[in-house]
């Protein structure tokens, strides 16, 4: 096994690649708590659906090596996977919008094992401000500048309503914020120094309801 890339070279890396590794990740640990010490790219193909060429293809820009008929080391291959997709690293982040998303967001105590530290959330209700969400304080989005001087966030969680997205999202990029997770159904606008990942809800329901239709069920 040899070490992941440098996280530059991350940006060499296909989309749909980031995409698949997770799952990887996902089931190689699946297998490790069953006491299982290695797997081959057959037996992840099998269980992600994916083709054993493209496991094998993904797997290259890690720059993981497997055994012959034995496969890869499933310790290395899991400390290999987590440094090259930044789970190992701690990013502080801050959640604006602490609505009913925004606060499962907050309980979501499983972020950390992916490397999101959320910090603080912020929202313009006055009533929330200086409140507690799974140890995690509340304030309102007017001290966000105070609060960033503080922590030094660099990714910013946007779970506001979508008529506020574009406002909130020029606030906290002046104030620092780096990279943006955007929960909106809003495309977002911003400098192309800043890291965006949209995931929107109701675009997957789309896609899911549209596929369900072609079922004709």
């Amino acid at each position: 096994m040899t070490n992941g890339p440098a996280m530059k070279d991350i940006w060499k890396v296909p989309e749909p690649t980031l995409r698949r590794l997770p799952w990887y990740l996902a089931f190689i640990k699946l297998l490790k708590g069953k006491g299982e010490t290695s797997v081959s790219s057959t037996q992840i193909a099998k269980e992600i659906n994916v083709d054993s060429s493209q496991v094998a293809k993904d797997l290259s820009y890690v720059k993981v090596s497997g055994k012959t008929r034995v496969g890869y080391e499933i310790d290395a291959l899991i400390e290999v996977l987590e440094d090259f997709l930044g789970f190992n690293a701690q990013h502080r982040a801050f959640i604006f919008g602490v609505g009913s998303l925004g606060g499962a967001l907050l309980q979501d105590s499983g972020l950390n094992q992916y490397g999101v530290e959320i910090v603080a959330g912020f929202d313009i209700k006055d009533d929330l401000a200086g409140t507690v969400v799974n140890g995690i304080p509340i304030f309102h989005l007017d001290d966000f500048l105070t609060q960033q001087k503080k922590y030094k966030a660099t990714i910013g969680i946007i779970t506001v309503p979508v008529e506020n997205a574009q406002a909130v999202t020029d606030r906290v990029i002046a104030g620092g914020i780096k990279a943006l997770w955007n929960f909106t159904p809003f495309r977002i606008r911003v400098p192309g120094s800043i890291v965006v990942q949209n995931t929107s809800l109701y675009a997957h329901l789309a896609v899911m309801y549209n596929r369900l239709n072609s079922l004709n069920i």
